[in-house]
Order: C-alpha cells, then sequence, then structure tokens
C-alpha cells in the first residue's frame, strides 16, 4: 500500500483495525452518511480489511501454529493463485470472517499493511500543508465524479498547475473500470452504496496482487448478491441492473455533460483526454471480443455513453488514431449492448444526434479522401470505415426510435403464400437451391429493438444526412453485393447498413440481384430442358399487338402466373406483332409506357383521378376481377425487374402500404387532401360537435356512377353520432375505410401480383417508401445541364462540334413539354432515372453529313443518331419533327 493510500485510513473508525477473532463489528447501520469526506475514508478503510484478508491468503500470517483454516501458515491450507485468492478475500469479508494478527516473526507485506495503517490513524494531527500536498497529488482518485472534479479543477486554478488534474483523467478516462464507475447518478448516501462503491480506489501503479485484490472487490459491486449478504436479511442491495429500464443507463449524463463543458475549453486537459482514449480503446475492444464483459457487468455501457459526449471526438485530432480504435471497440458491442444505447440515445435531441452523425461521418470522409480505394484496394476491407458505419447504425436506430413512430398500423400478410416455380425440384438437384426461403433480410438490431425503418413516419434527423456521398463513390458495388449475398464475417457489406448509400448505389446493387436471379433462371431452365427434352426458354417473352396491348399482355402474364410464377424472374423480352425491333430494353420500354397509359385509362374503371392532387386511387366499386389487379401488380414489379421506369402517379400512401404499413389519417393529406382538411378541422373545432355539426358513424360515398353508398364505421353507425369525445376515434376509422376497407380486395391482389416478382429481392431492405417511388417513377426533376455534362460522342463528334454546340442550345430553347418528348424519344420514357439526368449514359453519334433525314435513336441503348444539318434552323426542324411524331420500332 503507497503512501496515499494509508492517509487516507487516518480516519478510519478504529474497531475496522481489530482483529475479528475478537468478535469486533464493522458498524455500516447509519442510515445515511452525511459527511462525503467521512464517506470516502470508510471506503478507503473496507478496501485496506479485503487486502489483509488477500495477503493472509496469499502470505499467511507468519504464525508457523496457525489454526485459522483461511491463513496460508495454516497446516493443510492449500495455496491458490492469486485471482481466487481475491474472490476468497471478498467473500471472507462479507462473512466477518477471522482475521489473524501478523506474528511477530513474520515480516512481509502483512504485517506492513497493518503498522502503516496504525501509524496512519495514530497520526491525526497532520498540519493542513501536509494535508493540502497529500490532496494535490489525488493519486487515490481512480473514478470521478462532478463534485471531484470541479474539487480539483479549484484547487489547480489556485496554482495555476493543471497537471495533477491532466494525471487524473488520464488515469481514470484510460481505464475502463474508472470510467464506468465514474459519474454515477447519486443518490441518498445509503450502506448499500457505500458497500457497492467500496474497492474502487485502486491506482494502476500498484503491483499484481495489489491489482487482484481490487478486481474482487469490483466484482463484489458486479455480484447480485453480494450487498445484501452484507447487509443481511430483508435488505434489497444496491443492485442497479435489474432497476434500469431498457433506455436507462447508471450514468448522470447531464453531469458528464456540464464537467465535458468546463473542461475542454482548455486545450491542455483536452490533449488528456484524447491520449487516455488512445489507451483505453484497445483494451476495450480486447475485453468485449475474448471477456464477455457486458454480460457480466451492463454497466460497462457507462463507458460508451461518456466517451460519445466528448463534442470534441470529431475534431481533426481524434481522425487518426483516437477515434477509429473508439470505432472498433464500439463495433464489437453485442446485440443487446447496441440496443440499449440505441434507446438511450432515442431520447436525446435532435442536435444531439446529428453531432454524434456528424462524429463517425467525418471519420468515413476523412477515411476515404485519405486513401486511394478502387476495386483492388476496397473500402470494404478499411477497418476504421466499417467499424464507424456500424457505430452509425446505431446512432440511425436512435434516430428512429426517437421520431415520429407508428409501430401499430400493420398490414396483415397474404393469406395465401405465392407459389413457387415447379422447377423447384430439380433447381435442389442441381444445387442451385432457391434463396431467401426464410423470407426477406431482416437487420438484426431491427429485431432486438422491435421496430422498423417504415414505422417511422418523421425521424428526428432527416435520413438524409446519414448518407455519406464519398463512400458512395468509391465503393465497389458489385464487390459489395458479393458480400452481402455471400454473408462471411470476414467481409463487410455496406448493403446491410443501407442508410449510409444513396439510392443511385442501391439502386444499382438491386441491378445486380437482379440480374444476377435472371440469368440463374435462364441457366436453370437451359439444364431443366436438356434432362426433360423440352423446348428452351430462356426469357419472359410476351409478343403484343399495339392497338390490343392491355388483353395480350395480361392474358400472357395471367397464364405465366397460374402455370409457373419462376418465370416472371426472367429477363423479359417484349415483341410488337409486324415490327422489327430487337427488345434490348428500348422496346420494352415503351411496352410498358403504353401498358399503363392504358390501365389507368379512367374509362376503364380500376382506379381513379383526382383532378385536383393529378393521382390515381384503386377504384372500390370496380368491375374487374381481384385478377386484374394481381396483374398491375405484376406489371410494376416488372418495371423495377427489368429496370424500367413507369409513369404512374399514384399517392406516398401505396408505396407505404407495399411495404407493409397501413394507411391512417395523416396519409390522406396527399391521397385526399380535401377530405383530410375536413377531419382536421372536425378534430380542431372547440365548440359542440354533436349540437353542430349533427353528424354520425354513417358515412356516405359515391360509385362509378355517381349512387350514393352508405357505410356504417361502427354497428348502427346511423344512431351514434359524433361528439367531442368520439370525434377521434370516428377520424381514424373514416380514414381506415377510405385508405385500407373500402380497397380492400383490390390492393390485396395487387400487392400480392407485385410480391410474385420482387418476393425474394431485396427491395425491402434496402428501400424506403418513398425510394421505393422513385425507383418505378423516376425523378421528376429534368436537369438537362446535367445530361449535357454526362453525354458522350461517337463516330466523330465531340463537344466542341458545331453540330453538337448548335444541339444544345437547341435543346435548352425547349419547353418542358418538347423536352419531355425528346426524352421519350431517345431513352423510352420521359422521366429521370434514379439520381437524376446526370446518371443517363446518353450517347450522340453523328449520322452521316447534312441531308433531309429525320434524327433517329436506339433507346435501347440511349444513343441519338443526328446528321450533321448545315444550319441551326433546319437541326431545329427536323429534330422537332422526330419527336414529334415518333412511334413505332424499325431495323436501321
Amino acid at each position: 500500500m503507497n503512501s496515499d493510500e494509508k492517509e487516507d485510513c487516518e480516519c478510519a473508525p478504529p474497531q475496522a483495525e481489530t482483529s475479528p477473532a475478537g468478535g469486533s463489528d464493522r458498524e455500516y447501520e447509519e442510515p445515511e452518511i452525511e459527511n462525503p469526506e467521512a464517506s470516502r475514508m470508510k471506503r478507503a478503510a473496507a478496501k485496506h480489511l479485503i487486502e489483509r484478508y488477500y495477503h493472509q491468503l496469499t502470505e499467511g500470517c507468519g504464525n508457523e501454529s496457525c489454526s485459522n483454516s483461511w491463513c496460508a501458515s495454516s497446516v493443510g491450507f492449500s495455496r491458490m493463485d492469486n485471482n481466487a485468492a481475491a474472490v476468497k478475500a471478498l467473500e471472507l469479508y462479507k462473512v466477518n470472517s477471522k482475521l489473524c494478527d501478523p506474528h511477530p516473526s513474520k515480516k512481509g507485506t502483512a504485517s506492513a499493511y497493518l503498522e502503516s495503517s496504525n501509524s496512519a490513524c495514530s497520526n491525526r494531527k497532520l498540519n493542513h500543508k501536509d494535508v493540502n500536498s497529500v490532496r494535490d497529488n489525488f493519486k487515490d482518485v481512480n473514478y470521478l465524479t462532478e463534485e471531484k472534479v470541479y474539487e480539483i479543477l479549484d484547487i489547480c486554478g489556485e496554482k495555476e498547475d493543471y497537471s495533477p488534474l491532466i494525471r487524473v483523467i488520464g488515469r481514470v478516462f484510460s481505464s475502463a473500470e474508472g470510467l464506468v464507475q465514474s459519474f454515477r447518478k447519486s443518490k441518498p448516501h445509503t450502506k448499500e452504496e457505500l458497500k457497492s462503491l467500496q474497492g474502487k480506489d485502486e491506482d494502476k501503479d500498484e503491483d499484481e496482487k495489489e491489482t487482484a485484490v481490487c478486481s474482487a472487490t469490483a466484482m463484489e459491486e458486479d455480484s447480485p448478491t453480494s450487498s445484501s449478504s452484507r447487509l443481511g436479511e430483508g435488505s434489497s442491495g444496491d443492485n442497479d441492473v435489474p432497476k434500469l429500464a431498457p433506455d436507462e443507463v447508471s450514468v448522470d449524463i447531464e453531469a458528464v455533460r456540464r464537467v465535458y463543458e468546463r473542461l475542454l475549453s482548455n486545450e491542455k486537459i483536452e490533449a488528456a483526454f484524447l491520449n487516455a482514449l488512445v489507451y483505453l480503446s484497445p483494451n476495450v475492444e480486447c475485453d468485449l471480443t475474448y471477456h464477455n464483459v457486458y454480460s457480466r457487468d451492463p454497466n460497462y455501457l457507462n463507458l460508451f455513453v461518456i466517451v460519445m459526449e466528448n463534442s470534441n471526438l470529431h475534431s481533426p485530432e481524434y481522425l487518426e488514431i483516437a477515434l477509429p480504435q473508439f470505432c472498433k471497440a464500439m463495433s464489437k458491442l453485442p446485440l443487446a449492448a447496441q440496443a440499449k444505447l440505441a434507446r438511450l440515445w432515442s431520447h436525446y435531441s435532435a442536435e444531439q444526434i446529428r453531432r454524434m452523425i456528424e462524429t463517425f461521418q467525418q471519420l468515413i470522409t476523412y477515411k476515404v479522401i485519405s486513401n486511394e480505394f478502387n476495386s483492388r484496394n476496397l473500402v470494404n476491407d478499411d477497418d476504421a470505415v466499417v467499424a464507424a458505419t456500424k457505430c452509425l447504425k446505431i446512432i440511425y436506430y436512435a434516430n428512429v426510435l426517437g421520431g415520429d413512430l407508428d409501430v401499430e398500423h400493420n398490414e396483415e400478410e397474404d393469406e395465401e403464400p405465392i407459389p413457387e416455380s415447379s422447377e423447384l425440384t430439380l433447381q435442389e438437384l442441381l444445387g442451385e437451391e432457391r434463396r431467401n426461403k426464410k423470407g426477406p433480410r431482416v437487420d438484426p438490431l431491427e429485431t432486438e429493438l422491435g421496430i422498423r425503418t417504415n414505422d417511422c413516419r418523421r425521424p428526428l434527423v432527416p435520413f438524409e444526412e446519414f448518407v455519406n456521398e464519398p463512400l458512395n463513390e468509391v465503393l465497389e458495388m458489385d464487390k459489395d453485393y458479393t458480400f452481402f449475398k455471400v454473408e462471411t464475417e470476414n467481409k463487410f457489406s455496406f448493403m446491410t447498413c443501407p442508410f449510409i448509400l444513396n439510392a443511385v448505389t442501391k439502386n444499382l446493387g438491386l441491378y445486380y440481384d437482379n440480374r444476377i436471379r435472371m440469368y440463374s433462371e435462364r441457366r436453370i431452365t437451359v439444364l431443366y430442358s436438356l434432362v426433360q427434352g423440352q423446348q428452351l426458354n430462356p426469357y419472359l417473352r410476351l409478343k403484343v399487338r399495339r392497338d390490343h396491348i392491355i388483353d395480350d399482355a395480361l392474358v400472357r402474364l395471367e397464364m405465366i402466373a397460374m402455370e409457373n410464377p419462376a418465370d416472371l424472374k426472367k429477363q423479359l423480352y417484349v415483341e410488337f406483332e409486324g415490327e422489327q425491333g430487337v427488345d434490348e430494353g428500348g422496346v420494352s420500354k415503351e411496352f410498358f409506357q403504353l401498358v399503363v397509359e392504358e390501365i389507368f385509362n379512367p374509362d376503364i374503371g380500376m382506379f381513379t383521378y383526382d383532378e385536383g392532387t393529378k393521382l390515381f386511387w384503386f377504384n372500390p366499386s370496380s368491375f374487374e376481377n381481384e385478377g386484374q389487379y394481381t396483374l398491375i401488380g405484376i406489371v410494376l414489379g416488372l418495371a423495377i425487374y427489368n429496370n424500367c421506369i413507369l409513369d404512374v402517379h399514384f399517392p406516398m400512401v401505396v408505396y407505404r402500404k407495399l411495404m407493409g404499413k397501413k394507411g391512417t389519417f395523416r396519409d390522406l393529406a396527399d391521397a385526399n387532401p380535401v377530405l383530410y382538411q375536413s377531419l382536421k378541422e372536425l378534430l380542431e373545432y372547440e365548440g359542440s360537435v354533436e349540437e353542430d355539426m349533427m353528424i354520425t358513424f354513417q358515412i356516405s360515398q359515391t360509385d362509378l356512377f355517381g349512387n350514393p353508398l352508405m357505410y356504417d364505421l361502427r354497428e348502427n353507425g346511423d344512431k351514434i353520432p359524433v361528439t367531442n369525445e368520439n370525434r377521434k376515434e370516428f377520424v381514424a376509422q373514416y380514414a381506415d375505410y377510405m385508405l385500407n376497407k373500402s380497397v380492400e380486395k383490390q390492393f390485396k391482389a395487387f400487392r400480392r401480383g407485385f410480391h410474385m416478382v420482387t418476393n425474394e429481392s431485396p427491395l425491402k431492405y434496402l428501400f424506403r417508401p418513398e425510394e421505393i417511388e422513385l425507383l418505378i417513377c423516376g425523378s421528376r426533376n429534368l436537369d438537362f445541364l446535367a445530361l449535357e455534362e454526362t453525354t458522350e460522342y461517337d463516330g466523330g463528334y465531340n463537344r466542341d462540334s458545331r453540330i453538337i454546340k448548335e444541339f444544345w442550345e437547341t435543346l435548352h430553347s425547349f419547353g418542358e413539354e418538347q423536352k419531355r418528348l425528346f426524352l421519350q424519344f431517345t431513352t423510352g420514357t420521359d422521366r429521370a432515372p434514379v439520381g437524376g439526368l446526370g446518371k443517363l449514359k446518353m450517347i450522340i453519334a453523328k449520322n452521316g453529313p447534312d441531308t433531309d433525314r429525320l434524327p433517329t435513336s436506339h433507346t435501347c441503348f440511349n444513343v441519338l443518331l443526328l446528321p450533321e444539318y448545315s444550319n441551326k434552323e433546319k437541326l431545329r426542324e427536323r429534330l422537332l419533327k422526330a419527336i414529334t411524331y415518333a412511334k413505332g420500332f424499325g431495323m436501321l
């Protein structure tokens, strides 16, 4: 024991040093200790007793005829190692076991401890200067409280020397044990607290044996039965863990913030935090990886809470070593610990969440920019980037949990399972088992927390702030997709953290998934034809007539859906009867466009059209059967599967319903804004609803022919008035009827068709509802300047060619409708792809010298064939005629 520890014992109660053989009691029966200094001294005395038990077990008392069975000097005593002795010393202390007095012949450590203690206790009249010199060293401080920090800070401020505080911060913040014990929530100074806190005042420079003793003292606090065994029957003890809520920790977060605020303004003190974190992180990583420390002590989480409150973590000096090492340690947290952190941080403000996001984003960006990542040096292999992304996932789910959640209104699963392919047996025979039999992938942290991203209406911080654009630019998506599908522990895939990816990158991952599935189906078809001698049909072929496109397409798709749904996973190949066009993508684009135009024609009656919102909705009184809606769902699924953009106009609630969420009152805001406003005014009405409005729980609708239809929201609804008390229920049931119940059959059939194509796709895992809309409909923002920047040239043209300059001047002068016609003519759709027109790879190729021929295009490859017209006026006239009257496909 060093001198400072001896002096800590100077005011310890004398009975604490009396031999237990004499039957002394350790009196800790005061209901409350008002003097913190006395409390500290008492803890030091308790620690000293445990140390004496330890030395008794390891070295003995020196009396060869000792009869104490728990003394190393007694006959027949079995020697034990240091750790076992530390545990046993703790047990002996709890039961107030016999403690030997050192024998005069024994000049070892045990007698030294007793002598030093006696001398310390007898020498109580130290002068004031000596006490201050002891306090200045603060070697006995191995965990911190807010009061202790301010006490040391005041003393250092008086002397204008902050080195003692820097040493204390370095010692505590570099020790996992010290940091875990620091800044605990204040409670009354009960005997339970005294017992649970004892033994934490160890020095880092003590020898191995003393460390083992203090480890035993720490174990005493962790033990669920330790406090109660010392306090006797009927005492609850100080076992904090069961008392904490799932989103609560034992650290006083507000105190930590106040301490950081005062200390981080001092550069020297800030450096102490930095250096301590460098020392701390590898040890924490080792603890979590090999020692399963969190399961033994859930308070270990305090360490991460305290460190993450450091508002300087994202500063440059942390980015090189300290923060990457800390992220690696944090990424080793078990799932339960990650979930608890997410629950805790979900109560933070948006500003605090944003600070933590910026901390990890800063590190990812720094590492991406400072390294040259490519196909040989993958960003997936950078430990710091991977660890920071895993940590960012915890913040992401905290952001979701802390947002506006709706976990109740979920769509019911399809009653009938989607039929499997008839080729399944052969696939298994050939070792090509159907993927994802267990259903779509679900993030384990989502499962642990019991929420989904789609449950969140509005997060604390917009989801866009989690996207890291520099990472997206260097990510090799083909490699990342491979790691995603293989699911090996050695390789990390950023697709497992889709929040960090932008829509373009995720769309590329989905494209790879769809293409590989197509190739797989094609290979299976070839093998199937070889085994059974059937006709080879590796594509999903649709031969249609332009003037009967709905009849031809939907009948064919209906047959395929009934006979062998797996054929829907094959690559689509469309052929228009009487036309020579070969489908390399462009013919399919036009096919989808024509089908959508026909299906959403109000005259057919499958969908209703709102002139105010320009949106379509399912017609609840449609005469079409459910099969027709199933086929429309298949068409939407095929468009995603074949990377085609559709000109469909659904409210966002349709995409939310496709992702498994029911429509609620809030969804009426864009689906039916007039009704939404009326119901909102009803909720906000300050007068008597029953007397002034005289409405009941019966509502009316008009069918396709304008006839009124009555519907009771509750049984005998026409007799139940809407009042101020039940108006919320009325509004909720009204919205539920309009968005769910009235179109239940139509939507279920539609969703079933959609899932026939996408059920094995990572679509739900990767995309949020608003991104699904972007995926199906493309971007409405047409930036032709971005298109000009990314366009390539061929056949003799380049960016500086006269005709090219005149072409772009002409195109930019077009109106909005003319620009859409040009896009339709060149690419097969008038929508921009995910990411905007800048992501469209268009090629303008020379198609001979000046001529009267019109420009032509290969919509499959986004190629415009442009003759070298003699002047700008002729170019404009020829181009406008081509895009205005273009229809049909031919061979060039």
